[in-house]
């Protein structure tokens, strides 16, 4: 076999490959007993019908068709690995010559993972955030408590402040004419939920029980009902009560009842406590972040749009797969998001190829710092794996070596190595 390369652009190349007229007569020779002893022809039993009646039956291009098959996968594979190429893409195949009594010669073109080239990864300045917990966070900690156990009473000659329940109802019309739907009676309407048509609720604030008033707004252009949408319209409210919610006061006979504390001040110590561990671990993850981006963006490599796109699909089957698992289907929640598989993919673009480029980046430095997986590194990671599964360890293995996937552990110890020698060379600011 013979191959020659050539690239095209910055990561497409075109192979031409010959493979010598005897391999292509071996070939051949193979096709044909293996169509033979497929295809049923009367009169002969399969695998022994000479081969110009079978020729006669399917055509000779069948037998040199299946003779291709047999050739080009393995010279293909030859030329990429005597190249060093690493495709990402399925190859292009145009045929040249076939025949049996000739070099077969085919051209397949691929687009190739490309080189990266990495930049500063090491030594990168970071600044550290501050884990600060103000009195304000745990104040606003503190009151969602009480409103969780507020009361929502009726308030008795109030006028509606935002955030107020409003028991209403109303009529709406449209030229003064009523229209169907537009009625309501003894409605519970929070203020400032925004849950009627625009402008609607914050003409209820500073009403009070009893009182009627008319409330003037235009539906959405986009509403649901096409004979009302864009129209002006007038709605007749009547508030009959107005409903706070109450609050219960902040002391230690409250805290005992909602928590396993006895004081104020002790709970208190126990949200700081809970917010600082949370702002901790916010902080180490933003600043883990921030040296991984840092290191993405100086490394120089061209990606090519079919890794991004292949990364994209992954990301959606993996939006498919968790959605499947709370019972909803990937249909349905792009109706809800009003959304498309185009307009999903084109949103997933950018992540994607920043994906990408750090896969590529954690790569490129286990090449360039030689980094090494021990066996007991192996046990730890698929130790990790079973215990999600509440296995035994030996069992999980096994399962993985069966299934041929002991590399995609290994690589990802390896990127999760890299990362960490990114992260522990840090200069922080």
């Amino acid at each position: 076999m013979k191959a020659t390369m050539e690239k095209i652009d910055n990561n497409k190349v075109v192979f031409e490959i010959e493979v010598p007229q005897a391999e292509v007569a071996k070939a051949v020779e193979k096709a044909y007993r293996k169509l033979a002893g497929k295809v049923n022809i009367p009169g002969f039993r399969k695998g022994k019908t000479p081969r110009n009646i079978l020729e006669r039956h399917i055509g000779k291009d069948a037998i040199l068709d299946e003779a291709f098959e047999i050739l080009a996968s393995p010279a293909y594979g030859a030329a990429l690995e005597e190249n060093n190429i690493e495709p990402v893409s399925r190859p292009e195949i145009d045929v040249v010559t076939l025949a049996e009594d000739k070099d077969l010669v085919f051209k397949a073109t691929v687009v190739a993972k490309p080189e990266i080239t990495l930049g500063q990864y090491k030594g990168l300045k970071v600044a550290e955030k501050a884990v600060e917990v103000t009195e304000e966070q745990i104040n606003a900690q503190i009151d969602s408590m009480r409103q969780k156990h507020g009361k929502m009473v009726v308030s008795e000659g109030v006028a509606i402040e935002n955030g107020d329940f409003a028991i209403i109802d109303f009529e709406g019309f449209v030229d003064g004419v009523a229209f169907p739907g537009g009625e309501g009676k003894g409605h519970p309407l929070q203020i400032g939920s925004n849950t009627f048509i625009p402008g609607f609720e914050e003409q209820l604030i500073g009403v009070k029980a009893g009182e009627t008033v008319d409330v003037n707004v235009t539906f959405p252009t986009e509403y649901h009902a096409a004979d009302l949408a864009g129209k002006d319209s007038v709605f007749k409210v009547t508030v009959n009560d107005v409903k706070r919610q109450e609050l219960p006061e902040l002391d230690d006979e409250f805290v005992k009842d909602v928590s396993e504390f006895n004081t104020v001040e002790e709970l208190k110590a126990d949200i700081k406590n809970k917010l600082e561990v949370t702002a901790a671990e916010k902080a180490t993850h933003e600043f883990r972040n921030e040296a991984i981006k840092q290191a993405v963006e100086n490394a120089v490599v061209d990606i090519p749009e079919v890794m991004v796109q292949d990364r994209i699909s992954k990301m959606i089957e993996d939006l498919k797969a968790n959605l499947e698992s709370r019972g909803m289907k990937l249909e349905d929640y792009m109706k809800y998001m009003n959304s498309d598989m185009n307009a999903l993919r084109q949103n997933y673009h950018a992540s994607a190829l920043v994906g990408v480029k750090t896969d590529m980046l954690m790569e490129a430095i286990v090449r360039a710092e030689a980094l090494e997986v021990s066996i007991e590194e192996i046990d730890a990671e698929i130790g990790v794996i079973a215990k999600g599964y509440g296995a035994e360890l030996a069992d999980v293995k096994a399962i993985i070596n069966e299934q041929g996937k002991m590399s995609f552990v290994v690589d990802s110890i390896l990127r999760k190595k890299a990362a960490e020698l990114i992260i522990d060379s840090v200069e922080k600011e």
